[in-house]
């Protein structure tokens, strides 16, 4: 009984001692996705203030492939050590599990999740010179051309592609998906007329409709976006029950010890809410969420359960 209390002490003693050096070496942020999206620019929003606060470096490595689910399966199998993170998208967590067979990962079991760090709605986009200039507008030719419009998205399994999939089903119309390698890639071929549509994160893109690259035709949040006041929400514009909202999270492969955990969440929420970071994300249309751990296991609950409806509704699959 003594060697057991023995052992016992000595192995919380070395978790409290992990817990007061962590970090003691670099730690990795794992993006599913390749570099330029709204994910990757919430990894390296963050990085620097993290290495310059703990002293340690946070560095941001892309792991992109399979729709996201390359970068969280290496994370899940990564050891439970407080040195390796996936800042990801809501697809790999709540969307993809329900597309593809086979997964290497249960995304309600396999990761600690530490915060949900912004969200944001996404926007309908044409190219500019569209003859298309409303929703109404999409709405009539989908239904005078079904099967035939295309719309772009960032890939199979990502919130622009579920959002296209949902506004069809409230809308009673039919359309090619067309799934690109990341956002950037997508944005280039909306920009220069090579897809009709696309259902993009705010923040990723408006820069190019303020510049007159992009025009947006509504939104997918209950209000409209800060940062595109003239642009009318769906319900606004006469769709309803597509409200979406984008978000990007931090999560950790399961079995932290629960004071790494709490000092990732707190070294986290500090970078997130430093107030360039706030400044530069609301600024492009990101809405600052910053949760609990406790508050993100019922949030994604609710979005898996949500997303699972839709893709079962539409009898969506990607394999």
């Amino acid at each position: 009984m003594k060697k057991t209390l023995t052992a016992l002490c000595i192995g919380l003693a070395a978790l409290a001692s992990h817990a007061q050096t962590w970090p003691d070496k670099a730690v990795t942020l794992v993006v599913p996705f390749p570099p330029g999206g709204s994910t990757d620019q919430v990894a390296r929003a963050v990085g620097p203030l993290l290495t310059n606060k703990l002293k340690q470096s946070f560095l941001v490595e892309n792991k992109a492939g399979a729709t996201g689910t390359i970068g969280a399966t290496f994370v899940k199998r990564a050891p439970a050590d407080g040195y390796t993170f996936l800042v990801t998208s809501l697809g790999p967590l709540v969307i993809t599990p329900h597309l593809l067979k086979g997964m290497q990962y249960d995304a309600l079991k396999d990761f600690d999740l530490i915060t949900v760090a912004v969200q944001s709605p996404n926007v309908l986009v044409v190219p500019t010179n569209s003859p298309l200039k409303s929703v109404a507008d999409v709405v009539a030719h989908l239904k005078a051309n079904p099967g035939k419009m295309t719309f772009a998205s960032a890939g199979n399994g990502s919130s622009d592609h579920l959002t296209a999939e949902l506004f069809w089903q409230q809308t009673g119309t039919t359309a090619i998906h067309v799934p690109y390698k990341g956002g950037a890639p997508a944005h280039t071929d909306i920009m220069g007329g090579q897809v009709d549509a696309s259902f993009q994160n705010v923040n990723s893109v408006v820069q190019y409709i303020k510049g007159g690259k992009m025009r947006a035709l509504a939104v997918t949040s209950t209000a409209r976006s800060p940062v595109l006041p003239d642009v009318p929400t769906l319900t606004e514009a006469g769709v309803k029950n597509v409200e979406v909202t984008s978000w990007q999270a931090i999560v950790a492969p399961k079995g932290l010890p629960p004071a790494v955990r709490e000092r990732a969440h707190a070294a986290f929420a500090e970078a997130l809410n430093d107030p360039k970071v706030r400044d530069q994300f609301v600024g492009i249309g990101f809405e600052m969420v910053v949760n609990t751990p406790a508050q993100f296991a019922e949030f994604q609950k609710k979005e898996y359960a949500r997303w699972k409806t839709v893709i079962e509704t539409g009898k969506i699959s990607i394999d």
